[in-house]
Formats: structure tokens, C-alpha cells, sequence
């Protein structure tokens, strides 16, 4: 929801704080009413139509009100309130994580003393940190929320710029040996190709070296998966393991060394010679035409004529 009036400033500042987009805001309003009222006939209806065969027709219809009205309003509130399901959805695991972390706090300060509390303390920040494996997991894993967020602050842009379309649901993330790979479902607005030409832009926004996207579903098209690469890991040297399944004590065989020559000529290449047959094209006129058959008669000498 957006709060501009002047009236009701936000602390000293009277600018604009935006929660909900006002376009979003009247988008559900007007989808919740909707759904009011399609649920509310639907329902009431197939109640009626259900309880008719049972009870009197007047009285079914007061019982399909009586159904479709509640039916109505509980889908009116889940469309006017999905803007705030999706924003919680969002954020969702980072809440978890800070009521997680916050509750154990205070559980462990409540009922423990003060030097076993910063022991625990202690032990649960040091040992992630000290050991490497652990604190590459917690990196990797800490770089999947903030690529779900960049991503999600990458979508926003390419709707604004658009001019239409709404957001996506960022479902997933998991790490990769290169990076990042996150699952996304599209609505209306956005595709595939739009992406494609934007990559470089999606990189950007997530501080990756390069970003690649490609259909998760061959029956969906909406459903996306992203590959966020930050490093390369084919640049180590890897050993091959064949070297160990050689017996060292195979002996050697000597091969002979095959002559390399080192200047030919034409003449010494033994090839064989092929010989064309020479083929006598007819002779044509000026228009294209075989001329006609010549008499056998001799040909004139063009000396007697000189």
C-alpha cells in the first residue's frame, strides 16, 4: 500500500513510503471482487442444486446463500491479501532464520549462566568459521538468499521498463560447484526470450561473472531454472587415476622407429596414372542449334582461293 499524503509523515521525512504498489493495490481489489462474486454464484448454486434434491427448492436457495456468501468472502480475502503472501513469501526463510536465531537466544540466556552462554556462543560462530568446509556451505548458502532478492529486484526493473507484467515467483535456490541455481515460476509479462536478451543485466545484479537460463518444465514454459556462476572449476589440475592400474613392472616393448623422410619429389611418389577419354562436344550455332548433317563431299583447299 502506498502512503504519500502529507498528513501522515513517517517520522520527520514526508516523503513516500511504498509497501505495496499502488498499481498492485488496485489490481487485487479488483481481482478479489471477482472472485467474490464468481465463488459466491458458483458455490451457491451447487449447493442449492445438491440440497434441492433433499429439501424444498425455496429453501435450498436460502441454503446456497448461506453457503456461497462465506465461500465468496474467504476467497475475497485470499486474493485481496496475495500482494502480502507473496511479499511474506519472499521473505520467508529469512524470517524463520532471525525467529530461530532470536528464540534461542533468549531460551539459552534464560537458562543457562553467562559463561556457558558465550561458550555456546563461541562454539557455534567459531566452529562454522574455523572449519573450511563448513563455512564454504554457509557461504553458498548465504548467496542464495541474496541471488533470490537480486533477482526478484531484476524483474521489477524489466516490468517498469516493460510497462507491463508482474512479478514472478522466485520459488527455490540451492549451490552449485560454480554458483547459484534458482527455480522461477513467470507470469504474464515476462518469457524466456525477454530474459535471454537481459542476462548480462541479470549478472550484473546478482555480482556474478555470467548467468544462464533455460526451461525447467518441456511442458511448461513459465517454469524457469537460473544458473548463477561466480568461478570456474575446470581450471585445477586433476590426476588421472589410469596411472595407478599400470603394473609397474610391465616391461617395455621396443617399437622400431618408422623412417621419416625428409624431402620428396614428384617423380618419386609411386602413383598410378589416370588417363580421361577426351569427349568431342557437338558444335553449336549462334541460336543454340545442332547444325545439319554436312555432305561427305571433300572440303575445299583455302590455299586455291589466296
Amino acid at each position: 500500500m502506498s502512503k504519500s499524503s502529507p498528513r501522515r509523515p513517517f517520522g520527520r521525512n514526508t516523503g513516500t513510503v511504498t509497501v505495496i504498489e499502488a498499481k498492485v493495490h488496485r489490481s487485487s481489489a479488483r481481482n478479489a471482487r471477482l472472485a467474490f462474486i464468481l465463488t459466491a454464484v458458483i458455490v451457491g448454486l451447487l449447493a442449492a442444486v445438491v440440497a434441492a434434491s433433499s429439501i424444498h427448492p425455496i429453501l435450498a436457495l436460502f441454503l446456497g446463500a448461506a453457503i456461497g456468501v462465506p465461500s465468496g468472502g474467504l476467497a475475497w480475502v485470499l486474493v485481496r491479501i496475495w500482494p502480502v503472501l507473496r511479499l511474506l513469501w519472499w521473505w520467508s526463510i529469512e524470517t524463520v532464520l532471525t525467529t530461530a536465531v532470536i528464540t534461542f537466544w533468549v531460551q539459552l540466556a534464560n537458562n543457562t549462566s553467562t559463561p556457558v552462554t558465550l561458550a555456546v556462543v563461541v562454539l557455534i560462530v567459531g566452529v562454522p568459521a574455523a572449519v573450511p568446509a563448513c563455512r564454504r556451505a554457509v557461504v553458498a548458502w548465504t548467496w542464495c538468499l541474496v541471488v533470490r532478492h537480486r533477482l526478484r529486484v531484476c524483474f521489477a526493473q524489466f516490468i517498469i521498463a516493460n510497462q507491463s507484467g508482474s512479478l514472478p515467483l522466485i520459488l527455490w535456490a540451492r549451490p552449485t560447484p560454480v554458483g547459484e541455481r534458482v527455480w522461477v515460476y513467470l507470469r504474464p509479462g515476462l518469457s524466456l526470450a525477454d530474459l535471454e536478451g537481459r542476462l548480462d543485466r541479470i549478472a550484473v545484479a546478482c555480482h556474478a561473472s555470467t548467468a544462464l537460463v533455460e526451461r525447467a518444465s518441456d511442458g511448461n514454459s513459465a517454469y524457469l531454472r537460473f544458473d548463477i556462476k561466480r568461478r570456474e572449476v575446470l581450471t585445477a589440475t586433476v590426476g588421472s587415476p589410469l596411472v595407478d592400474v599400470i603394473n609397474p613392472d610391465t616391461p617395455t616393448a621396443d617399437r622400431p622407429s618408422p623412417v621419416i623422410p625428409t624431402a620428396l619429389d614428384l617423380p618419386d611418389v609411386d602413383a598410378p596414372v589416370i588417363t580421361l577419354p577426351v569427349q568431342k562436344k557437338p558444335a553449336t550455332t549462334a541460336n543454340g542449334t545442332k547444325p545439319a548433317a554436312t555432305s561427305s563431299a571433300p572440303e575445299d583447299d583455302v590455299s586455291d582461293w589466296i
